[in-house]
């Protein structure tokens, strides 16, 4: 089997394609492939490179720039549409308290259908509680919770829901709720399923 995927894969990579660079990172383990993809522009390779450098692997000389390398990749992760990185990025701007750039994070995280984002989002916007700063809206914070329920309780996630959409529900109208449905609907038709995205190979 691991003769066939280096077979498979092994040219490609050697032409320089992002992904194949990084599945043989997956098949060999050795480092250098991941951060040939990471340069390359892979995102899950920028994610893990973030991640290993998080856990101590590279060599730093300099106080801070790891601390720097760890953010780079986790931007350019997100910038490419990781979740995960997304998250991990998020976690630094609040330890910065970039309350700007974790409204935007945090946001364009939801909308590529991350569990934890679509709940920290929605709750936010929903004032439950209001953290940083966006402007009310009721009606689309109780529309994501009512996308949550779907997932019933997996990831252990369920009484969270429900107590957190009881608690928006209180403050809304009748007519709130009814809209509420419209745009959980839209939603649901115009993003990603939602997904607490797990690793598909082997990190």
């Amino acid at each position: 089997m691991f003769e066939l995927a280096n077979e498979l894969v092994l040219p490609k990579a050697q032409k320089g394609d992002p992904e194949s660079l990084y599945l043989m990172y997956e098949i060999t383990l050795n480092r250098e492939w991941l951060e040939k993809s990471a340069n390359a522009g892979y995102p899950t390779a920028q994610y893990w490179m973030a991640v290993s450098e998080r856990q101590g692997e590279g060599f730093f000389l300099i106080p801070g720039k790891r601390e720097a390398s760890i953010k780079k990749w986790l931007l350019l992760s997100s910038e490419g549409g990781h979740p995960k990185a997304m998250m991990d990025y998020l976690q630094i701007l609040f330890e910065e308290g970039d309350v700007v750039g974790m409204r935007h994070w945090l946001e364009t995280a939801a909308a590529t259908g991350d569990q934890a984002a679509i709940s920290n989002y929605g709750a936010y916007i929903a004032h439950t509680p209001d953290k940083i700063g966006y402007p009310l809206d009721l009606v689309k914070g109780y529309a994501l919770f009512t996308l949550l329920k779907e997932l019933e309780d997996s990831g252990g996630i369920g009484r969270y829901v429900e107590r957190k959409s009881e608690e928006i529900r209180k403050k809304m109208t009748s007519e709130q709720t009814e809209k509420s449905l419209e745009v959980a609907k839209d939603w649901k038709a115009t993003h990603p399923p939602l997904s607490f995205f797990p690793d598909k190979l082997g990190n």
